[in-house]
């Protein structure tokens, strides 16, 4: 299994998000996570740092410049997506990775809290 490595930028821009109430917690996440082609088109407009701040890790091992550099998407590249937050937690435990976990679990936490 590969290590990961929380990606601060991402977990940063995500808590961003939250504080604005720019986050869908009705959507599944089979539903809203982009596809290829949206994932593409993200890259050509933001650039990779624009691409990679929706994600919580950073696999290390991957170049710097592709897509499978970033792991754990939490949203759709508009709105943090709740499912998404609990998906990530869940394959982080399964897989090992308690710090991205844990990253997940205060995202989802503030999530709820904004949501209340």
């Amino acid at each position: 299994m590969p290590d990961y490595d929380v990606n601060e930028a991402g977990v940063a821009h995500a808590r961003e998000l939250i504080d604005a109430g720019e986050y869908d917690d009705q959507t599944e996440w089979s539903d809203a996570a982009p596809s290829t082609d949206e994932e593409n088109e993200e890259r050509d407009d933001e650039g990779q740092e624009g691409y990679a701040q929706w994600h919580l890790a950073v696999d290390p091992d991957k170049g710097e410049g592709t897509k499978g550099r970033y792991r754990f998407p939490y949203g759709d590249f508009a709105t943090v997506n709740r499912a998404a937050l609990i998906h990530a937690k869940q394959r982080a435990s399964q897989n090992d990775h308690p710090e991205i976990e844990a990253a997940a679990d205060d995202l989802l936490q503030r999530l709820d809290a904004k949501r209340s």
